[in-house]
């Protein structure tokens, strides 16, 4: 059977995954069962991701799991930023952890409400992934054109009561 380009393409991609890292996908076991199956590779680790997540959906639901995509990759790449020389990112990283509290209070406050939102905990999700992603870093635009204005005049005002 022959698959449509694009999903040879995306087969190749994956496979290129699996292989630039190799300990954490478990490339050579999953050699070993292409080779006993003569299945690519890429159907069991594509199998097991799904696995994986229907099995966080069933322990926690859509809450856990709109709670670890905005959690992990962001956490990763922070302790990634730590180590790096370039300010840039340790930037992105401050204010996206800075939104991500801010919502998370009014999450909180919030929570009665939460319920009537159809398909909340996916639009949740949509929205963190929003914020961190390299192509839109929607924290910056989140920060300078929302929290950074309404915060700002109350911030000099804490600091002379401090000092």
């Amino acid at each position: 059977m022959t698959l449509p380009p694009a999903i040879e393409k995306a087969i190749d991609k994956t496979d290129a995954f699996l292989a630039k890292y190799p300990n954490l996908t478990q490339y050579e076991k999953l050699k070993e069962i292409e080779e006993k199956t003569g299945q690519p590779k890429v159907y069991f680790f594509i199998a097991f991701c799904l696995l994986l997540c229907g099995f966080v959906f069933l322990i926690g639901g859509a809450k856990l799991a709109s709670d670890l995509v905005s959690f992990i990759y962001p956490a990763y790449m922070s302790f990634k930023a730590i180590d790096t020389a370039n300010p840039t990112d340790d930037k992105q990283w401050l204010t996206y952890w800075v939104v991500f509290g801010f919502t998370s209070i009014i999450e909180s406050c919030a929570s009665f409400i939460i319920g009537w939102i159809p398909f909340y905990f996916f639009l949740k999700i949509a929205f963190f992934v929003w914020l961190y992603h390299p192509n839109f870093l929607g924290a910056g635009i989140i920060y300078t054109q929302a929290l950074r204005p309404i915060l700002l005049p109350y911030l000099g005002k804490v600091e002379k009561k401090t000092s």
